[in-house]
């Protein structure tokens, strides 16, 4: 089979739980390509560049600063831009993969061009993401619209929880039987416990004493906001460790800073 794998986050820009999601499938794929045959390309956001016998990455990058009015647009434009420029940019397959709305604008032309099937791994759902409008201004009406597109033509489904099967059957309309749920793994030779005290005390963590540990995007999605609102609350004595990424946009990064 020749399979292509359509994604935005790929390493090593990974910034969230679908990169990693793509980062271990790809891995798992290529093991699968060697063995059978197969040849698998991945068409992300980035400068990457990768070829090999089984495993081909392209990174797609934007060679201009698009127009946009309303600045919010402007991450939009750029992923509209990458789209168009993955569909020109891939031969025939035999499946085509796309992973959230990023890439459902390629996903669907390249399944009209091709003639592939196409599916979808749902990791979130634009309409219960209403906070994206903050990134994306009234571009999250697009980027909404653009994945109810795709799962209009997606030939196959697949959600990685019993309830994002039941969401993306309600939100979009898709049969049950084109659903498959496939949950998230975890490499357990990659991730298992690895105490070494020399590690938290480098950070000013104190095991003698009880602390809460948040692991996460700096976004108001994940609730941070509301962790920080609630140490007011706390037992003074409690430590609270915030391994916090990047901020979604400057102003959130602003708010963060504030907060803390």
């Amino acid at each position: 089979m020749r399979i292509a794998m359509l994604t935005k986050e790929y390493p090593p820009h990974i910034y969230g739980g679908a990169g990693v999601h793509v980062d271990y499938l790809t891995r798992e794929l290529t093991k699968l390509c060697t063995e059978k045959n197969h040849t698998i390309t991945v068409l992300c956001f980035g400068e990457q560049q990768e070829s090999g016998p089984y495993k081909t990455v392209q990174g797609i990058e934007v060679p201009m600063q698009l127009p946009a009015r309303d600045p919010s647009h402007q991450k939009l434009l750029d992923t509209l831009y990458r789209n168009i420029i993955m569909t020109g940019a891939l031969g025939p397959v035999d499946i085509i993969h796309c992973h959230t709305w990023y890439t459902h604008l390629a996903g669907s032309l390249l399944r009209q061009l091709l003639g592939a099937p196409l599916v979808l791994t749902t990791h979130s759902l634009e309409p219960h993401r209403p906070w994206k409008e903050e990134q994306l201004g009234r571009g999250y009406q697009v980027s909404t619209w653009l994945e109810r597109t795709a799962y209009g033509n997606a030939d196959g489904v697949i959600a990685v929880s019993q309830a994002m099967r039941r969401d993306v059957h309600e939100l979009y309309d898709v049969p049950l039987d084109k659903i498959r749920v496939i949950y998230n793994g975890v490499d357990i030779d990659a991730y298992r416990p690895t105490p070494d005290p020399a590690v938290p005390a480098s950070f000013g963590i104190d095991l003698k004493r009880p602390f809460l540990l948040f692991v996460g995007r700096i976004t108001h999605q994940k609730g941070i906001f509301h962790l920080l609102e609630a140490v007011r609350s706390m037992d003074p004595d409690l430590q609270v460790v915030l391994c916090a990424a990047d901020p979604d946009t400057p102003q959130i990064g602003q708010e963060m800073a504030a907060r803390v």
